[in-house]
């Protein structure tokens, strides 16, 4: 290990949290408006529930998930809910647009066009000038949105408030209290299909409904007291003088009307916008004097006090101020002792915001922690992606479980240890998302389950997360089986090529190229997947070769050609090499080089992602924010600790590329300052985290000694392709030589019940050769005495000896395995990201089956499937053919498509003629064409872009 310079310093001194220090004012709250940083500039306070906001985006595109993108020059209204950074687009809710003349309730008729000159952002403010006259300021409290709206012109002033706003309305409602109030209820379906939130808005002056647009059963009036509908959107008018003001005030509830109301009385009972836009700032200095740096240049400070203000966006606080909140379950709860938040984004957030959180949020962790509790009592898991009390199983693994691992082994109290191990524990052994082949086999096959290498290595490290929380509360048995658990990465890391690969009927997948995108990931590949082992790094270099292999892989990551191969993937970006700093699973690939004895490879990387991805402008940020995970790398990173392993109690550390100090919630100080050492070079060697629950250690390049069960990864069948036309041979692969491998030929579904009695295996010897269907073949490895989990593989043997022929060119990233996957008996899975279906993109399928001779047809089917979000659509039309030479082609039939585009159901659908549509048919080859829907239509998330036609299989029977 290199010798390094110890440089922390720890004050102890009990000295206020507010100093007279303006941290606000370096806060611009238009970085990542721009580019694809999807984050929003409107007003917000820390962790509140209201984000007040322009809109600009209605259309649920990708870069407009905040509602907001910065290439715009139209505004649609201001929203009080608000994403930040996300890659799926949600909320929108209680939209108010202010105009002037006619109302119109339209998109289109109330929007209006601005300039970016005249607009304004800051923590916990935003203002613009509209082109229609209007000058809208925008402040809040933790609940309560405020506006100050001033007419620069006399006339008819009109407040719009359009519940259909972005999102699907299943219901809304208005009532009308008196001139000055309203109340507001919206239940919408968007990425959450079943959000609730309620308003009480009050005007500061009296104002009347001027125009309705409802769909209800009896048509509305503009002097109703109540509205209700799918369709809903009102104007509330009154007649202005140049100059004049108005103010609204929007008070936002989980739970209903009532709650909404005292959360209005209860933090805005008054009307004034400046102290309460004063308010907002001072609530900001105070969150964001928690990090101080000593830093001259402007830039870099904006950059740094906005990437803290970003990780503080979220989650948000979504109980009422009397503890009231709605539960998973769709009920109404109190939360008794703790604060219930929302707005999770687990798979982003448990590598660095969090983190972040154990050092200066102490108790947000523990209430974060508490509201995953209450999720898992109330809605039966721990939350992967919650949003608005809704599970949207966006995303992969159980990272609840890293979250609480590293708050317990950072000491952290407040929740229950033991109930929170029981939680987790429940969602590692539940058996979906390819979680019961996990449990079964040690990994997920492209067989079981879409992005199966990205599921294998997320549930191992997940699985160490609950071994370290087993160990912590006397759960002896449990840690055993965790830790081995967390060994299953092995199981898809080829040797050959030192990459994690994913694997097909037991068998490694061909071709493979780690530079490809595909399905086997997990928006990325190989290369951005093959460094994800952070509960086993010694293991890993291990596996590598040792030190200066493991090195070399680093390297040739980092300098690879950086561009990938397969789909494309709007989140990789911010690529150096194949290292993809726009995505989170590259996210702590640099500091790897500390645990070989290489930590001025870790700065080097650090303080370039540092100096080159975030800048002081609109595309300030090279990828997604991702409520905060972005922002919170920059942070860690910039004084020169992150978090390599979540769960373990030690950090990993850099250079400092800032003089910071840390003001923790107990009033100690915790200063961290740069020094040189060897080489000019500049490192942390030991610094600590000392509180009232415990300490948190920083170290540089050292590995502490881990226990793992012992683990045989399991042996490769080859080849794996599933079919074969007359015998297979079969060659069964161990990860060591001397390893025996015991192998079971079934042809029935029954291995589960037989694999554990070792007389029903035979010990494999030579190349096994088939000639049947073997609906399993089931092997295992065994290494002194310890054996290896057991795979199962599947072969078929071809029903028939028809060859075909396709016209047309499938996608390679959907090749079935090729042409012959389309005749083998072997039909796709409704999942289609498991590999099972031919793709063709932007053109028509065609292909003819050559039956061998003349022959009667009884029936013949083409199977399609339908899943539009995803751009798959149904054929408009297929048509059948037939022949006797292969030339001259007699139509048999057309038949037409009667799915419409706009159904979202994942459905297959096989066309086809059978019985007396065929009578008399004789033909040796059978034509197929079926014509792609096209272009998607302006109302399709993918307007513009060009269908899919997925296809498995096509059947020809004879009588």
């Amino acid at each position: 290990m290199k010798k390094l310079s110890i440089l922390a310093v720890i004050g102890f001194s009990i000295s206020a949290y507010c100093q007279n220090t303006n941290f606000s004012q370096y806060v611009n709250p238009f970085i990542g408006t721009g580019g694809h940083g999807h984050t929003f500039p409107g007003a917000t306070l820390p962790f509140g529930m209201v984000q007040l906001s322009p809109d600009t985006r209605i259309d649920g595109s990708w870069d407009g998930c905040s509602g907001y993108h910065y290439s715009d020059a139209k505004i649609y209204g201001f929203s009080h809910t608000h994403l930040n950074g996300t890659g799926c687009s949600d909320f929108g809710d209680i939209m108010l647009m202010p105009t002037m003349g006619t109302p119109k309730l339209t998109n289109q008729g109330y929007a209006s066009t601005f300039s970016h000159k005249n607009e304004k952002a800051s923590a916990g403010y935003y203002s613009v000038q509209l082109d229609n006259g209007i000058k809208a300021e925008l402040t809040t409290t933790t609940r309560v949105g405020l506006h100050r709206y001033t007419f620069t012109k006399a006339g008819q002033a009109n407040i719009i408030l359009d519940l259909n706003h972005r999102d699907k309305l299943l219901m809304g409602e208005v009532r009308v209290i008196d001139n000055k109030t309203i109340e507001v209820f919206r239940r919408s379906e968007a990425w959450a299909r079943d959000q609730y939130v309620y308003a009480r808005i009050e005007f500061s002056t009296p104002v009347k409904i001027n125009a309705v647009n409802n769909n209800a059963f009896a048509p509305a009036k503009v002097t109703d007291t109540f509205f209700a509908g799918s369709l809903l959107a009102i104007s509330f008018g009154k007649e202005v003088k140049a100059g004049e003001q108005l103010l609204v005030k929007v008070a936002l509830s989980p739970t209903g009307t009532d709650g909404a109301a005292k959360n209005l009385k209860a933090e805005l009972p008054g009307w004034d916008f400046e102290k309460t836009k004063t308010a907002a700032a001072t609530a900001w200095d105070t969150a964001l004097s928690k990090i101080e740096i000593t830093e001259d240049d402007k830039d870099k400070l904006a950059v740094f006090y906005t990437a803290l203000y970003h990780t503080m966006m979220q989650p948000n606080i979504a109980m009422d101020v009397d503890h009231q909140y709605r539960g998973r379950d769709n009920e109404i709860h109190t939360a008794e002792g703790f604060d219930y938040y929302s707005v999770f984004s687990l798979w982003d957030t448990f590598r660095a915001a969090h983190p972040l959180y154990t050092l200066i949020e102490k108790k947000r962790t523990a209430d974060f922690i508490n509201t995953f509790l209450a999720q898992y009592e109330q809605g039966g898991r721990l939350p992967v992606w919650e949003l608005a009390s809704n599970e949207t199983d966006c995303m992969i693994g159980y990272h609840s479980v890293s979250v609480m691992a590293d708050a317990m082994a950072k000491g952290i109290k407040g929740f229950d240890y033991e109930k929170a191990f029981q939680a987790a524990k429940h969602s590692a052994m539940l058996s979906h998302l390819g979680l019961d082949a996990y449990k079964r086999n040690g990994f997920i096959s492209i067989d079981n389950e879409h992005e199966s290498v990205s599921k294998t290595l997320e549930y191992a490290y997940d699985d160490w997360c609950i071994a370290q929380m087993a160990e912590m509360t006397g759960h002896t048995d449990d840690y055993r089986y965790f830790m081995k658990r967390s060994q299953n990465w092995k199981n898809l890391f080829d040797k050959s090529s030192l990459h994690m690969r994913p694997k097909r009927n037991g068998g490694w997948e061909s071709p493979f190229d780690p530079r490809e995108i595909n399905n086997n990931f997990t928006e990325g590949n190989s290369w951005q997947y093959s460094f994800f082992v952070p509960q086993d790094i010694e293991g890993m270099i291990t596996a590598y070769g040792g030190p200066e292999k493991f090195e070399a892989k680093l390297d040739e990551m980092f300098s690879a050609p950086s561009a990938t191969t397969g789909r494309q993937q709007v989140d990789v970006t911010g690529l150096i090499g194949q290292y993809a700093h726009g995505n989170e699973p590259s996210h702590h690939m640099a500091y790897l080089y500390n645990y070989v004895d290489k930590p001025e490879k870790t700065k080097e990387k650090v303080h370039y992602i540092l100096n080159n991805f975030y800048k002081n402008t609109p595309d300030g940020l090279i990828g997604n924010e991702d409520c905060g995970q972005m922002s919170a790398w920059y942070v860690l990173s910039s004084m020169g600790i992150y978090r390599v392993t979540p769960g373990f109690d030690k950090w990993a550390t850099t250079t400092p590329y800032y003089n910071a100090t840390i003001k923790f919630e107990n009033g100690t100080d915790f200063s961290i300052t740069k020094t040189s050492g060897p080489d000019n070079l500049q490192f942390i060697d030991t610094v600590w985290d000392t509180h009232s629950e415990g300490t948190s250690q920083l170290d540089v390049n050292k590995l502490t000694a881990m226990q793992y069960s012992a683990i045989i990864p399991v042996p490769v069948v080859s080849p794996n392709v599933p079919s074969f036309r007359n015998k297979a041979r079969l060659t069964l692969t161990a990860d060591k030589p001397n390893d025996v491998i015991y192998y079971s030929l079934n042809q029935d579904d029954v291995y589960t019940e037989r694999w554990s009695n070792k007389q029903a295996f035979s010990v494999y010897e030579k190349p096994l050769t088939i000639s049947k269907n073997y609906d399993e073949v089931v092997f295992y490895s065994e290494r002194n005495g310890i054996k290896s989990d057991v795979v199962t593989a599947r072969f078929v043997k071809k029903p028939n000896n028809y060859t075909i022929s396709i016209k047309s060119t499938y996608n390679p990233q959907y090749t079935a395995g090729g042409a012959e996957a389309l005749i083998d008996g072997i039909p796709g899975n409704e999942d289609w990201r498991m590999g099972g279906w031919q793709g063709y993109q932007g053109q028509d399928f065609e292909a003819v089956i050559d039956l061998q001779k003349k022959t009667r047809v009884s029936a013949v089917h083409a199977r399609f499937l339908q899943d539009s979000r995803a751009w798959i659509e149904f054929p408009t039309k297929v048509e059948f053919y037939t022949s006797n030479d292969g030339k001259e082609f007699k139509l048999l039939k057309t038949i037409e498509n009667t799915v419409p585009a706009q159904d979202y159901n994942v459905q297959d659908h096989s066309f086809g003629l059978e019985g007396a549509e065929l009578k008399g048919t004789k033909a040796r080859y059978i034509k197929v064409k079926a014509y792609n829907y096209g272009t998607l239509p302006q109302w399709h998330q993918g307007a513009d872009g060009e269908a899919f036609i997925f296809i498995d299989e096509i059947t020809v029977q004879k009588p």
